[in-house]
């Protein structure tokens, strides 16, 4: 570790310690999607920042039940990887008080980038846009389910569910404001446990499904995009602990009710001009935004093993229910896959597109990575966009209906040449074995076994 480094870790970790704070969770999200930790005394922080923290390469192969895969790079009990923290991020936790959080990465022994590292992936494919003159920006969407007390089970406010439990937050209509006033003091105290850390939110709001609830955050670079995805749901996770609440991020809580996406939001940037708007392309767009728009559409088939990755988030993934089940995409239409947003006229930043199949089970760093090859790859193709859908497309003749089960998404993953070549092997051998491991754990296992085993996980 260089003098700088050592220096600013002592600097961070006495105003840690002059906070109250005593431990660092140091945060990294598996391939199946689950956030894992490792935390350190503050104490050791300069150490962990120039020496790092040890941990296995297996986690690259967990399951959403904690059981492990193997893929043919990655596997096994042997090996050892280093999480170093990124000390730009170190965030004091308003909901944990004594803690503090800072996303990881992961080196091998010798100091060299972990082929596999799902957050230095994001990174290197939001390079490989700054390469191009392209500035990435991104916004992830947070959906979730509040239940009250401890179990993880659904069911209406007052009635019993599938497992006996109840939601918080379900008196009134969808979107009502009566769900708004019976959860007050608990969403105040997210937005004031967010504000703290210096989460700029631009809405919190009621959403469809009983006890379900959305915040939305500004956009950011796309690691720290991801890195904001992670802690907006940990900081939730902890607010509603504290209120004797759980909070369900899984794609669906009960089976054929409309279950937690977790939309992205993007745009492309040049020198200070919001590239998806001020063009003569579809809705005003730019040239260089359509194509890398086709791309994404393109490519939407094989993203859903990525940004839908569980059994379950093919529960969610149905027509009529605003999850975006068609590759098709539209303005402003809420069931298109890919829903582009042209923005107010005097809103220069307003103008973004919004890939709505993504659910809360998907890693950030590899939607967000995911994302930027395929769009990346659609500018090298030069492709158009398809003529856009008007309405919900179920009602349409020849729009082309998404990926049903996580099979079906797996072959087109591993078909992607696109996502190989940018995810690297190691990576890209991995995600494709969790997935087809997680898709034979639930083989035979009915909608409601699937929600109730997975909801309470991410």
């Amino acid at each position: 570790m260089n003098d700088s480094r050592l220096e600013a870790a002592r600097a961070e970790a006495r105003r840690l310690t002059g906070l109250g704070i005593r431990g660092v969770a140091l945060t990294w999200v598996d391939n199946a999607g689950l956030t894992r930790v490792k935390a350190v005394p503050v104490a050791r922080l300069a150490q962990v920042a120039g020496r790092g923290v040890g941990m296995s390469p297996v986690f690259d192969v967990y399951l959403v039940d904690d059981s492990i895969t193997s893929s043919p790079h990655i596997g096994g009990p042997d090996g050892d990887l280093r999480l170093f923290p990124d000390l730009d991020r170190v965030t004091p936790l308003a909901a944990q008080p004594g803690w503090a959080w800072a996303p990881a990465d992961r080196f091998d022994q010798q100091g060299r980038t972990h082929p596999a590292c799902q957050r230095q992936f994001a990174s290197r494919m939001a390079a490989r846009a700054a390469e191009r003159g392209i500035e990435m920006r991104m916004g992830f969407e947070t959906e979730w389910v509040v239940a009250r007390g401890t179990d993880r089970a659904g069911g209406a406010d007052g009635a019993r569910g599938a497992a006996g439990t109840r939601f918080a937050g379900a008196a009134g209509p969808a979107y009502g404001m009566a769900r708004l006033v019976e959860l007050s003091d608990y969403l105040g105290d997210v937005l004031d446990a967010l504000a703290t850390q210096g989460v700029d939110v631009l809405q919190i709001h009621p959403e469809y499904a009983p006890g379900q609830f959305e915040v939305s955050v500004s956009p950011a670079d796309p690691v720290g995009a991801a890195d904001l995805a992670v802690l907006v749901r940990e900081t939730i996770r902890a607010v509603s602990v504290r209120h004797g609440l759980t909070a369900l991020f899984g794609p669906v809580v009960t089976a054929g009710g409309v279950g937690n996406g977790c939309h992205v939001h993007l745009s492309l940037w040049r020198e200070g001009r919001n590239l998806c708007r001020g063009g003569d392309g579809p809705f005003g767009m730019t040239r260089q935004s359509e194509a890398f728009l086709a791309g994404v559409l393109r490519e939407l088939p094989a993203l859903l093993a990525v940004g839908a990755p569980s059994v379950a988030s093919y529960l969610r993934l149905e027509p009529s229910r605003w999850a975006g089940a068609y590759q098709c995409w539209g303005l402003e239409n809420r069931e298109a896959a890919l829903r582009f947003v042209a923005g107010a006229p005097d809103d220069r930043a307003g103008a973004n597109a919004e890939v709505k199949s993504f659910d809360a089970a998907a890693n950030p760093y590899l939607a967000a990575g995911s994302l930027i090859a395929a769009g990346l790859a659609g500018i090298d193709a030069d492709l158009t966009l398809p003529a856009p859908v008007a309405g919900d497309p179920v009602r349409g003749s020849g729009e082309r209906r998404l990926p049903t089960s996580l099979p079906e998404a797996l072959e087109h993953f591993t078909a992607s040449a696109v996502l190989r070549e940018a995810l690297g092997d190691p990576l890209f051998e991995a995600i494709a074995a969790v997935r087809h491991a997680e898709a034979e754990l639930f083989e035979g296992a009915s909608p409601q076994e699937i929600a109730d085993a997975t909801r309470g996980r991410y």
